[in-house]
């Protein structure tokens, strides 16, 4: 894929004005509220993996609805002290997959929660284990496209809810530390967690690479890539549809959460990335924090790789990350 989306010497000045619904917030707020009606923690059954190294629970937890969520939980074995406790969401069709898969955060010394995504995981990887009731709501057969004609009905509401969902059930399992939580993930994944960086508060770090759902109204219009292309062959179809997808995509906007969190976070993304369009991930980079209320913005970071696609730094981002969040989270200890 050629480089096909804005120069990098734009994309770092890139801040558009981003459409937000007059009653974003209390549409959040509402939906989130119902979700909290529900005791957020069920089942914590351990988890056989063969990785002594390990210990493993699988976790199921109250989502959208109190919808039953599966997870997995895993902590380096034989450390009784509570430690920070990555949440990581997964990318677009996978599921959770199997507890070995990946193991890059406990290796590293934090808990890690890997959140399956609800109604999907048969695209790649290893499969899922959460099914999606609400799946019913007009729209196309996609992920992307499921209740698209309102937004009570979209299937983004109730993902971004079972990922805030997942924050707080990290927060009760054995063993973490609730003051250190942090939200991460790859695409499908990184959008999700730069929704809970607007709407979690608390939070104490974001890391998203190439996340998904950032400045959507060009996204539909610069690329038809999966899972954008997704919308864009829905409304070929339903060609009076235009209005109703794009006010729903408006409550679900990264840049929009981008703008209302608090958190230090880390970015990344290719620049010949036609699946998550840099410009998207920019936006979302540079509104960061802008309206969060408070009198600074919080520290981020962004870095792009010229000559990579949707699979952006791989391991090279990896590192980074790493280095970046044990330098986050100790300078939140000395403070």
């Amino acid at each position: 894929m050629p480089l096909f989306d804005l120069p990098l010497d734009q994309l770092r000045l890139y801040a558009p004005d981003v459409a937000e619904p007059a009653d974003f917030d209390e549409f959040w707020s509402a939906t989130l509220k119902d979700a909290a009606a529900h005791p957020v923690l069920g089942d914590v059954r351990p988890a056989q993996t063969g990785l002594p190294l390990l210990d493993t629970w699988d976790v199921t937890f109250a989502g959208f609805g109190g919808d039953p969520v599966r997870a997995w939980y895993t902590r380096p074995a034989g450390i009784d002290t509570p430690l920070p406790v990555v949440v990581e969401y997964v990318g677009y069709g996978r599921g959770r997959g199997l507890p070995h898969e990946r193991l890059t955060w406990p290796v590293a010394g934090y808990a890690h929660l890997l959140m399956d995504a609800r109604g999907q995981g048969g695209q790649y990887g290893s499969g899922g284990d959460t099914p999606d009731p609400h799946s019913s709501a007009l729209g196309g057969p996609w992920p992307a496209t499921r209740g698209i004609l309102d937004p009570r009905d979209y299937y983004y509401r109730r993902l971004i809810t079972d990922a805030v969902r997942a924050i707080d059930a990290a927060r009760a399992l054995p063993g973490a530390d609730p003051d250190r939580i942090v939200a991460t993930g790859n695409s499908q994944g990184g959008g999700l967690a730069l929704a809970v960086a607007g709407l979690v508060p608390d939070l104490a770090a974001l890391i998203a690479t190439a996340p998904l759902l950032c400045h959507l109204q060009r996204a539909i219009e610069i690329t038809d890539a999966p899972p954008y292309g997704e919308i864009v062959n829905f409304l070929a179809v339903h060609r009076d549809a235009e209005d109703a997808v794009r006010h729903t995509l408006s409550y679900v906007d990264g840049v929009a959460f981008a703008r209302r969190a608090v958190a230090p976070a880390h970015f990344g993304t290719g620049l010949r990335d036609n699946v998550c369009p840099p410009s998207g991930v920019f936006a979302a980079h540079n509104h960061y924090g802008a309206a969060n209320g408070r009198p600074r913005r919080p520290a981020r970071e962004i870095h792009a790789y010229p000559f990579n696609h949707h699979e952006g730094g791989e391991a090279y981002q990896v590192r980074r990350q790493l280095a970046w969040l044990s330098s986050v989270l100790l300078a939140d200890q000395a403070s």
